[in-house]
């Protein structure tokens, strides 16, 4: 009897200590770190007055309110002792850490996917907190009976919902896990399947004239008026971000999101949008083909023939600067300029897909000369798009997405990574916010704080110079590439092109291994 009364007690101490911690990490939050010379972080205590001001920005957090800088040389091991933390955490709440995000279904059923089969999301709630992140997942598109047809043979799953599975696993920037995922691990996830390949612009149901429902804007809105009653309008900050097609896509809705909220009531709700890999270029192919499937049609072409077959929706606002051209504001740098809502750009500036609509096709043989500047003249053209983007992270590596890639922590630019960079931005908003002394929308390009490092992009100017890249693989081999090996098998001449850069070719190797 003893013995079990022991056990017991010794339990209920351990959630006592934990309990204890946790109120710790949160007291102490408002000390500063400040990094010495060694490494070692030492704190410093804020003056009152400054404190104050915290303490109010802190009050009803949204998550927990740390400031990794002074672990970042550490944070691996800072990011398990976290986790470990919040799993031993259990017992302090009502709540179980669910690892994985559950299918729901819309309950408004004429709302549906391309087959008329019913549209959904998966979730992950975290009842403690009052951030949001609505994920649209990518997948190219279809623009006519023939384009969409081929689709529904070949990648069924992004038209209908038939074979979904019932749960997700969230990776990147959608993981639960602290060490993956440090600033969004603890908010509410929602990831959005794409099923409407309409680049989430459609709003025409299934009929019997038509073959195909397209409603990818409807099945946004429906999503968040259901997350409404979960919870969502009490929110603080909903991120609705997504990848290539989703990505173009949070540029087409995020001002619908922030007017359907307001519309309702909740103008307390602050929305961002996050696109990543969807700031497309209308630009002249490397080789003109026929306008025959999805993948070789230019994409002005394929849009101009979309958005008619898909009865597609735009931001009101850049409809008006394009009237009867609404096409144009498919494209990110034509856009950008109309929306109210803060968006942070994430592009690679040597994009695969977009190499792939302008039929420039790395298939095992090296690129020649004309091939190989048409790469390099790509990477500039972006650069100039996003010239005026204040809160962006665009690496030089030949890549497609990367905010829901394992490795995303892994790529930097300028020194920064993109969590970091996220994070810095994050912060500056709900700076802006609180200095206003509302949550009003405020044009997205005064909303970055002066210390904050938000327009990050690679000066070097061939693929992978950056030497935070993903791993590059021989098609053949499976082996890994150096930079070098992979620039010499693009058909990167070393010799010449330090000619035409007057160095000597020594040096160019040396900035190509450093990435410079």
């Amino acid at each position: 009897m003893q013995s079990g009364v022991a056990v017991r007690s010794s339990a209920g101490l351990t959630v006592v200590r934990s309990c204890l911690l946790l109120l710790f990490i949160h007291l102490g939050a408002p000390a500063e770190a400040k990094r010495t010379p060694g490494g070692r972080a030492q704190t410093r205590r804020v003056p009152q007055q400054q404190s104050k001001a915290n303490d109010e920005r802190v009050e009803g957090a949204e998550s927990f309110p740390l400031d990794f800088t002074a672990v970042e040389g550490n944070m691996d091991n800072f990011m398990v002792q976290i986790k470990n933390l919040a799993q031993s955490l259990y017992p302090c709440s009502a709540q179980k850490l669910e690892q994985d995000m559950q299918l729901r279904f819309l309950k408004n059923a004429s709302v549906t996917c391309n087959d008329g089969s019913p549209a959904g999301y998966y979730i992950k709630e975290s009842k403690g907190s009052k951030r949001w992140l609505l994920f649209l997942e990518g997948g190219w598109y279809c623009f006519n009976r023939q384009t969409c047809d081929t689709r529904y043979e070949t990648m069924r799953r992004l038209m209908s919902s038939t074979k979904w599975p019932q749960t997700r696993t969230g990776t990147g920037i959608l993981s639960p896990q602290p060490e993956e995922n440090p600033h969004w691990w603890n908010a509410n996830m929602v990831f959005i399947p794409y099923c409407s390949s309409d680049v989430w612009s459609g709003a025409s149901p299934k009929t019997d004239q038509s073959d195909y429902a397209f409603m990818g804007s409807l099945i946004i809105k429906e999503v968040v008026n259901e997350l409404l009653t979960k919870g969502l309008d009490k929110a603080k900050v909903l991120l609705l971000a997504g990848s290539s097609a989703g990505g173009t896509g949070v540029l087409l809705n995020v001002d619908h999101v922030t007017e359907q909220l307001e519309s309702q009531g909740h103008r307390g709700v602050q929305v961002r949008g996050l696109a990543d890999s969807g700031w497309f270029l209308d630009n002249k192919q490397y080789k003109f083909t026929d306008c025959l499937d999805t993948i070789s049609c230019a994409p002005t072409e394929a849009i101009k023939r979309g958005i008619r077959y898909w009865s597609g929706l735009v931001p009101e606002s850049c409809r008006q600067a394009h009237v009867g051209e609404e096409w144009n504001c498919f494209f990110g740098y034509k856009l950008y300029s109309t929306l109210k809502s803060p968006v942070f750009v994430v592009q690679w500036l040597f994009d695969e897909a977009q190499l792939t609509v302008d039929n420039v096709h790395l298939t095992g043989q090296p690129v020649h000369e004309g091939q190989w500047r048409y790469i390099q003249n790509l990477g500039q053209e972006l650069r100039n798009t996003l010239r005026d983007v204040p809160a962006m992270f665009a690496p030089a590596c030949l890549s497609h997405e990367l905010i829901t890639r394992t490795y995303w922590m892994d790529i930097q630019v300028k020194g920064t990574s993109l969590p970091r960079a996220l994070h810095c931005w994050d912060r500056s908003l709900q700076d802006s916010n609180h200095i206003n002394g509302s949550h009003s929308r405020q044009k997205h390009k005064t909303s970055a704080a002066r210390s904050c490092h938000l327009h990050l992009i690679d000066n070097c100017p061939w693929p992978h110079c950056n030497p935070s890249c993903p791993t590059v693989r021989d098609q053949l081999t499976g082996q890994e590439m150096s930079v070098i090996q992979f620039l010499k098998y693009l058909g990167f001449d070393v010799q010449k092109m330090a000619q035409q850069q007057e160095m000597d070719p020594r040096t160019l190797l040396g900035m190509l291994n450093n990435g410079t």
